[in-house]
């Protein structure tokens, strides 16, 4: 048996968030970790370490992510950039933004096809977003899928404020 260590330490060993280990454990993808007499999580890495990405995720890019669908709207790309900047800086990272304009119903979006491009090629350490309807307004979750199969941290600022699937078929008829 290895080492065993807390759930942060070995979250970080391996470049994902604790909440992808918790859910990695309750899907079985891998060895329920051991519990302390107070309940907490001691896991092995010399168990977990397949699971670890090519790259450590501090030598991997931090991605700011933002889009809006009109030309009408650059000066809320402008404020989303400046909020993804603001947040990203606050935490010390180095970072690079992304940005598009154009519907979040286009999946052929230049920055966004590039972001996928970029996490598939384990490229992307973090990627930030001020909303997750940003990458897509229909179908995020196939981004965030990638993100969680390639060890990439998703770091949503308004994770709360996310519309429901209701409220973004209502915007979109009121649109039109």
């Amino acid at each position: 048996m290895g080492q065993l260590v807390p759930i942060a330490i070995a979250a970080k060993e391996l470049g994902v968030h604790p909440d992808t280990l918790r859910r990695w454990e309750v899907e079985g993808r891998i060895v329920p970790a051991e519990r302390t007499a107070g309940g907490r999580r001691r896991y092995d890495l010399a168990k977990m370490h397949h699971l670890a990405p090519r790259q450590r995720p501090s030598a991997r890019a931090t991605i700011a992510y933002a889009r809006v669908s009109t030309n009408q709207q650059k000066d809320d790309l402008v404020r989303q950039v400046a909020l993804l900047e603001s947040f990203c800086a606050a935490n010390g990272w180095i970072y690079e933004v992304i940005s598009d304009v154009g519907s979040g119903l286009n999946y052929h979006k230049r920055g966004l096809k590039q972001l996928i491009s970029r996490i598939c090629s384990g490229e992307v350490g973090r990627l930030v977003l001020s909303h997750k309807d940003r990458l897509l307004r229909f179908g995020s979750e196939l981004v965030l899928s990638l993100c969680e199969h390639f060890g990439v941290e998703v770091v949503i600022i308004n994770a709360s404020e996310d519309s429901t699937f209701g409220e973004d078929l209502a915007d979109m008829s009121s649109r039109s």
